[in-house]
């Protein structure tokens, strides 16, 4: 399962600079050509936006959460990174966070605990958080109840018959 931050704020902000800059192109070109020299500076501001918006997405698309066999991992992070691994069966409580505004849009924050120490990991803005945080624990209980085998080697270097 991988957990990712939500898109619905970044793609909304997306469509904003569009209708900005689309709005901005109509009002200008409803102008005198000579005073429209100044106003064409204002799609400076649609523009700003946009980068804004573009480096919010970079940052929410390097995060994520992966859950893989008797693990979870965390990676954040583009030109250095960091990772994080969690054993499951180490997961002790996950908080669901939501504002208002969030809980319109289906979407809040979650905050992992494990046993073990004071660490915790932390993700904003996950679609659906209550149900991604009730399936990590399910799947840390399971961990819990039905442990692992620590993995064999096959194959030995040292053959005892020779």
């Amino acid at each position: 399962m991988l957990i990712r931050p939500s898109l619905k704020f970044i793609k909304s902000s997306y469509v904003i600079c569009l209708l900005l800059a689309v709005a901005l192109g109509v009002y200008i070109l409803t102008l005198k050509p000579e005073d429209r020299q100044p106003w064409e500076w204002a799609f400076l501001l649609p523009a700003f936006w946009l980068f804004l918006t573009l480096f919010r997405h970079m940052q929410r698309r390097l995060e994520k959460i992966v859950l893989s066999g008797d693990r979870l991992r965390y990676e954040a992070g583009l030109f250095s990174k960091a990772t994080r691994m969690v054993e499951l069966e180490k997961v002790q409580d996950i908080r669901v966070n939501q504002t208002l505004w969030q809980r319109m849009f289906s979407i809040g924050n979650i905050s992992l605990e494990t046993s073990g120490g004071h660490s915790s990991i932390a993700m904003a803005s996950i679609d659906n958080p209550q149900n991604v945080a009730d399936h990590i624990l399910e799947l840390a209980r399971a961990q819990r109840a039905n442990p692992q085998p620590p993995a064999t080697q096959t194959g030995s270097a040292v053959n005892p018959q020779a």
